[in-house]
Parts: structure tokens; C-alpha cells; sequence
């Protein structure tokens, strides 16, 4: 067993060693010619065990650590990496840095973030919590998981495996402008998949926990239960008659529609003109009811960050106010090329969050009558540039709010603005596993490719 207060030790140890090779990185770069640089340092460490059929399948420790230098000579930019922290082999990625930007031509957007906008006082948002577990300890776990998964159902004949893993780490990143920060982070998860057949064939579900503290993971007996209910329900899976109907996308994957928004209002998409959201700020892209906002500050959340890649102070932000773009999500260099200001969003956005009705799950579903539970989707049908949308699909059919029976072999079609504008209701049933927050979604209508 891990002794907790030794690892919190050993990792507020590195920390500070990390800060303190940043600040030597940055005086080889300034001794070297940079008229400015920024240093990134990582590491992490954890283990993952997969049990199936009751015996142990693989047990991997991971030990990972890197270092990401760059640097700018005026407007012209040089970037290295190395996972080597031996001083030559630091040394040498500085000099290749330095040798890059060089060569490099101009750019007019090259820079750190502006020095006002930087992290000077941020929160401690407790997002490192070491689990007092080890491999031993988590085969067990995963043992027990899917035993009782197995026994769920007669019906389940196979497993594709329980898994628990733990990991933690320590990032980084500091730049000549005087800013030097970071913070430790922890991240634990169980997850058991099964297989079901009954005489129509075979069908595969499961379920998962992830959290940063591992007092707020879902119990074994709770991952069992659901993973054997979502298996057994997708028994006697159909295929649907080509048609145009009301569609719920189930929490578990209805964040996928908020994340096609986010990469439409990405900096990067955005100045490149690869996004139907181009030149929208204050136009209507959901509908009326709809409120998008980012909240990074939370406590233990997955999404939680201080400050962003570059340094910059992260902060509350609206995306989506009544129906209407409010913001974009940007780094300083997307921010540049746009003529706008940074986000606070440089490596992505931090715990993304939609208004939810007082719908649970089966409220949506009643509200909707009859249509589509969507419960997973497959395939890259989603074409940022255009908004088209067309992925496989698998789910339920439902008629007059009650589930009728599994479908599946289905292509669901339409465009993001039309589906986004055409949003109805969110649920209240928030998936909390991810940095996208959000309950089932009600479209109000698709086209569903079947039969």
C-alpha cells in the first residue's frame, strides 16, 4: 500500500524541483539569444490493472515525464521537447529551440501571453488526492466488479474486462515575463465492460467512475449493477425504419454535441475559417432557453484548471447566453490572428456547463413521445467546417415516452445549427465524468437512416 503522506511528499518535492529547471531553462535561452521563452514541465506516475474471466489480464505502471521549451527571437518562433531531464540533454533542447526559431520566418502573432493577463494570484483547487491503493489492492477491485457484473444476468456470457486505475502528476510552466506556477493533480477510475446474447445475438455495454478524489468514485456494486443493466437492455436490438423523428441523445454521449460547438468556436478553427460559427459573436446559434458557460474554478472538478498553458488567469466565461455566442474559446496566438484578446483557453476550455430543465431521463422521453434514445454513437460524421452531421447510432426506440425495444444498424443525420437551434430540453440526469457537464438532450427533430 501507498503511504500517502510519502508520495504527497515526494511530489511537492518535485514540484519544486520542476520550477526550479524551468527557471534555469529560461536563463540558457535568454544566455542563448531569446529575447523571450516559456518552459513546460510534466510528470506523472500511476498504475492500471484489467481483470477478465476472473483472472488478471495486464497490470501496467506508467512513469512519464517531459519537458517542452520555446522560444522567440523578435517574432520568430522555436519549439523542442525532450523527455530527458539530464542537463546536456536539456541543454541541447534549448539549443535546438534557439536554432529553430532562428530558421523560422516572422509572425506578427508570435509571443507569450501579455504579461496583465497572467496568473499572479490563483486558488487552490484541491485537485490532487492521492489514493492509498496498489495493484494488489485494484486486482481485487476489479475482480469483485466483475464478478458481480457477470452475475447481474444469465444472460451475460463474457466480459471484455474490469479495470481500475490510479494515476497523479505535477505540471509546470513558467516564462520570461516572471511567471512561474503549478500545481499537483490526481485522476482514478473503475470501468467493467460485458457481453450479452440472447437469440437474436450478441450486444456489448458497460460502465465507469472517474473522479479526482477517489472518495467521490461510484461504489464497485453501483458500476456492476449498471453495467450489467445497460448490457442486458441492449438485447434484441432492431433496426428502424428510415424516418424523420424527435431525437434524445443520452447524457453519456450528448456531450459530444457540446463539444462539436466548443471546436466551432476554437481559435484555431476559427482564424483558419474551418468553422460554420465564423464571424457569429452575438448572432443566435442554440435556442432561446439555452445558457453555455465555462466555470474552471471548482473544486475537484476534471476539468479545474488555475491558469491555462500559457499562464493566464482562467475566469468564469459565457459561451452561450438566451440562444446567443457570446464568446469564443481562444489562446493568446488564436486570439492575435483574430484581433480579439485570450480566453484564458491556450491547451483547451475548463468545465463546461449547460442550463438543465427539471426533466429527469424518462421526463425527456415523455415529452418527446415517440423518436430515438440515442445510447452511443460511432464514426467521424461530424464536419466542423459545414455543421453536417452523420454518425451510426445505437439506442432505443420509443414510443408515447416508454422504450419499446433496443435499435441498432441506424445512421443519425442533420446539421449542428439546425440541431442546435432546434434543442428543446436538457435533462437533469448530468453526466459529472468528464469536463463537459451536461444531461440528456432533446432534438426536436432528425433523420434517422434505418431500414
Amino acid at each position: 500500500m501507498q503511504d500517502v503522506k510519502t508520495v504527497n511528499n515526494a511530489l511537492i518535492s518535485e514540484q519544486a524541483r520542476w520550477q526550479e529547471l524551468a527557471s534555469d531553462i529560461l536563463k540558457q535561452a535568454k544566455a542563448q539569444g531569446a529575447s523571450s521563452a516559456e518552459v513546460g514541465v510534466s510528470s506523472s506516475d500511476g498504475f492500471s490493472v484489467t481483470v477478465r474471466l476472473g483472472e488478471v489480464e495486464t497490470v501496467e505502471y506508467n512513469r512519464d515525464k517531459g519537458v517542452g521549451i520555446t522560444v522567440f527571437f523578435g517574432q520568430r518562433k522555436g519549439s523542442s521537447s525532450t523527455s530527458d531531464m539530464s542537463p546536456d540533454a536539456i541543454k541541447a533542447a534549448v539549443s535546438a529551440a534557439c536554432h529553430i526559431a532562428k530558421l523560422s520566418g516572422e509572425d506578427n502573432c508570435a509571443g507569450l501571453a501579455d504579461p496583465e493577463l497572467l496568473a499572479k494570484d490563483y486558488p487552490d483547487l484541491d485537485l490532487y488526492h492521492p489514493w492509498s491503493i496498489d495493484p494488489e489492492q485494484a486486482i481485487e477491485l476489479a475482480t469483485q466488479c466483475e464478478a458481480q457484473a457477470r452475475a447481474f444476468d444469465k444472460r451475460i456470457i463474457n466480459s471484455e474486462g474490469a479495470s481500475v486505475a490510479s494515476h497523479q502528476g505535477v505540471n509546470v510552466y513558467a516564462n520570461s515575463h516572471g511567471f512561474s506556477g503549478g500545481y499537483l493533480s490526481s485522476s482514478h477510475s473503475f470501468n467493467c465492460a460485458l457481453v450479452a446474447q440472447d437469440s437474436l445475438g450478441m450486444q456489448r455495454d458497460g460502465s465507469y467512475t472517474v473522479a479526482r478524489d477517489p472518495s467521490c468514485l461510484e461504489s464497485i456494486a453501483a458500476i456492476a449493477k449498471e453495467a450489467g443493466e445497460r448490457t442486458v437492455k441492449r438485447l434484441g436490438a432492431r433496426r428502424v425504419k428510415t424516418c424523420q423523428v424527435p431525437v434524445v441523445f443520452h447524457a453519456d454521449v450528448a456531450r459530444g454535441l457540446i463539444g462539436s460547438f466548443l471546436s466551432a468556436i476554437s481559435g484555431g478553427n476559427l482564424y483558419r475559417k474551418a468553422s460554420f460559427l465564423v464571424d457569429q459573436l452575438g448572432q443566435s446559434i442554440f435556442a432561446k432557453q439555452v445558457h453555455i458557460y465555462q466555470r474552471p474554478h471548482i473544486p475537484k472538478a476534471l476539468g479545474s484548471s488555475p491558469f491555462d498553458a500559457e499562464g493566464v488567469a482562467t475566469y468564469d466565461n459565457d459561451l452561450i447566453k438566451e440562444g446567443l455566442l457570446q464568446n469564443y474559446i481562444l489562446s493568446s496566438y488564436s486570439a492575435r490572428k483574430l484581433g480579439m484578446r485570450t480566453t484564458g483557453n491556450a491547451g483547451g476550455a475548463h468545465n463546461i456547463f449547460i442550463n438543465t430543465s427539471d426533466k429527469d431521463l424518462n421526463g425527456l422521453l415523455q415529452l418527446m413521445g415517440t423518436g430515438l434514445l440515442v445510447t452511443d454513437v460511432m464514426g467521424q460524421g461530424v464536419n466542423i467546417v459545414t455543421g453536417d452531421y452523420s454518425r451510426g447510432a445505437t439506442g432505443f426506440w420509443v414510443e408515447n415516452g416508454i422504450i419499446q425495444y433496443s435499435v441498432e444498424e441506424i445512421t443519425i443525420a442533420g446539421n449542428l445549427r439546425d440541431m442546435y437551434q432546434q434543442l428543446v430540453a436538457v435533462g437533469s440526469d448530468i453526466d459529472r465524468r468528464g469536463y463537459i457537464q451536461t444531461g440528456s438532450i432533446l432534438i426536436e427533430r432528425m433523420m434517422v437512416a434505418g431500414e
